[in-house]
């Protein structure tokens, strides 16, 4: 959860714009409840560890990125 607190104020410095801590909190909960929901159910369907799941998600977080953006140099 800390560092997507830390993105949140990055995103809030950007843009000069600060949420209220109930408004950070509830968004950090959407965050963290829909990426457990993610890595359990890829856990359950390739019938592996929570850890490897959250491995398995974040390699293809990366790789989504890199099709979509490019490889910057």
């Amino acid at each position: 959860g800390g560092v997507v607190v830390s993105y949140f104020e990055w995103v809030q410095d950007i843009q000069s714009f600060f949420w209220e801590e109930d408004e950070i909190n509830e968004r950090l909960r959407r965050v963290m409840v829909r990426a457990f929901a993610e890595v359990k159910s890829l856990a359950d369907g390739r019938h592996v560890t929570l850890r490897e799941a959250a491995t398995m998600r974040g390699v293809q977080r990366v790789a989504e990125a890199t099709l979509v953006r490019g490889i910057y140099p």
